[in-house]
């Protein structure tokens, strides 16, 4: 006999009738145990919890600093047409000899004279102790400078990039030499521009002949290391000396920072708060989510935008090009000396991780600091906080922020204003709009915000840091 396998053999298995209530029914008469609304948005927005806030009245703070004499330290922007690539004129003014002059004119013929020159990564662009006889305009690409030290070993002077210039002394010192070599750490474009060619133009240009000579006719003896007029003060003097006389000098045209707003309108319909309401009130829900985003939208603005946001209010004399690409100790080292009393360090997640991977692989390990009761690593005793509004380019690179804060010790501060009208928090609103036709009430959310950078060292930025794992 044989006996049929059990896959051969018919399903007898018979399907019983109900005999209890179904779940799925059972829930039609259960009140389910559930959570408020969640929302992914949210992040720890340590820049907001960090910042002093200073009361903003009328809308304004003003900036109060002594008289500076500026000399145009700042960063040179081009345009590409292909391969070629032109400067901008009136760019040229970030140039120090050329600080405030305005003849588009006579900018654009200089402009028009700066030749191009490409590179490629190891190439010495200049030699030390060799004459100095043009200005470069770095378009694109990263360059180091190095020199010798005086028991002849080579140092690293500093790293340029885009923006950036050198060299430009000898435009108008015919005995200006090199004191460093300029090596190109990538491949990249700058723009030269010879003496001769910008001695040619200022020959037929008299107004540019004015402009050089008042600019070589400032007082630059009777300035202190930071631009700023000095004060006159006599030390070490015995018997009865006759002593200077002295007083501050105040810029005349202060900066001044407006409050910026994030406002939207919250929409929700009659029936909704009437009849939908427990065990939670639908409108203090979508209020309390409507906030927590403008809140997070507060935050980018403050490290974005391009009025007052932290990366782009940076003084160019504090911002810094790490020596290898990625994070070292020795980078964070160099963000950290270049003001007193450093408060935090702002990077984005992943940058946070770059910095631990290279840390690591020299065998050191970031500190802790506890941080209103939370552990957070730390450099130096700096918290290094993480703040996801820092962007990341395309080429895996982004910025470290590191700043001073605080308005008695000179540093970044918040501004917004508080009282406002139906006030819900401080220096964020809430107002009722009314009904529509359609029965929707609106309400009118916003929140008044901006930040001051009180002297140029209180915020310092790291640039181009590498943050993507080298393959080994």
């Amino acid at each position: 006999m044989t006996v049929d396998s059990p896959e051969a053999q018919p399903d007898t298995q018979v399907a019983l009738p109900q005999q209890s209530l179904s779940t799925a029914a059972a829930r039609k008469l259960a009140s389910t145990t559930k959570s408020a609304p969640q929302m992914q948005e949210i992040t720890s927005r340590w820049l907001l919890r960090m910042l002093p806030w200073v009361e903003t009245k009328g809308g304004a703070y003003r900036v109060n600093r002594r008289l500076s004499y500026t000399v145009g330290d700042g960063r040179i922007d081009f345009v590409q047409d292909g391969a070629s690539v032109r400067v901008i004129p009136r760019e040229l003014g970030e140039l120090a000899l050329l600080r405030g002059y305005d003849d588009v004119e006579v900018l654009s013929a200089i402009a028009d004279r700066c030749v191009q020159r490409d590179f490629s990564a190891g190439e010495v662009l200049v030699q030390r102790d060799t004459p100095s006889d043009r200005i470069h305009l770095i378009a694109h690409g990263r360059i180091g400078q190095t020199s010798v030290g005086p028991y002849g070993d080579e140092l690293n002077v500093a790293v340029l990039a885009d923006g950036s210039h050198f060299g430009e002394n000898a435009l108008l010192d015919e005995d200006a030499r090199y004191d460093y070599t300029a090596t190109a750490e990538t491949s990249g474009t700058l723009l030269t521009l010879s003496r001769a060619d910008f001695a040619a133009i200022m020959a037929t240009a008299p107004s540019l002949q004015e402009h050089i000579a008042r600019f070589t006719s400032l007082p630059r003896q009777a300035q202190n290391r930071h631009g700023e007029a000095e004060i006159a003060m006599s030390a070490g003097h015995v018997g009865e000396a006759v002593l200077p006389g002295a007083f501050v000098d105040y810029e005349l045209n202060p900066r001044e920072y407006e409050l910026s707003v994030a406002q939207t309108v919250l929409k929700v319909h009659t029936r909704v708060a009437d009849l939908y309401n427990g065990p939670m009130n639908q409108t203090e829900e979508q209020l309390r989510l409507t906030i927590e985003a403008l809140r997070e939208r507060q935050e980018y603005e403050l490290v974005n935008n391009r009025e007052f946001g932290l990366l782009h209010n940076a003084d160019f004399k504090q911002r810094i090009q790490t020596h290898s690409g990625p994070p070292t100790p020795d980078d964070m080292d160099e963000l950290l000396c270049r003001r007193r009393g450093t408060k935090l360090f702002l990077a984005h997640p992943r940058t946070i991780a770059a910095i631990g991977r290279e840390f690591n692989a020299r065998g050191l390990y970031p500190d802790h600091v506890d941080l209103g009761g939370q552990s957070v690593p730390a450099w130096r005793g700096v918290p290094i906080l993480p703040c996801n509004k820092i962007p990341i380019s395309k080429e895996q690179t982004s910025s470290i922020i590191a700043m001073r804060t605080g308005e008695g010790n000179q540093g970044v501060i918040g501004l917004r204003q508080t009282g406002l009208p139906e006030e819900y928090e401080p220096g964020l609103s809430v107002r009722f709009m009314g009904i529509s036709e359609q029965a929707i009430m609106s309400y009118l959310v916003t929140t008044y915000y901006s930040a001051a950078v009180l002297v140029p060292d209180a915020l310092g930025v790291m640039e181009n840091v590498q943050i993507a794992r080298r393959r080994d």
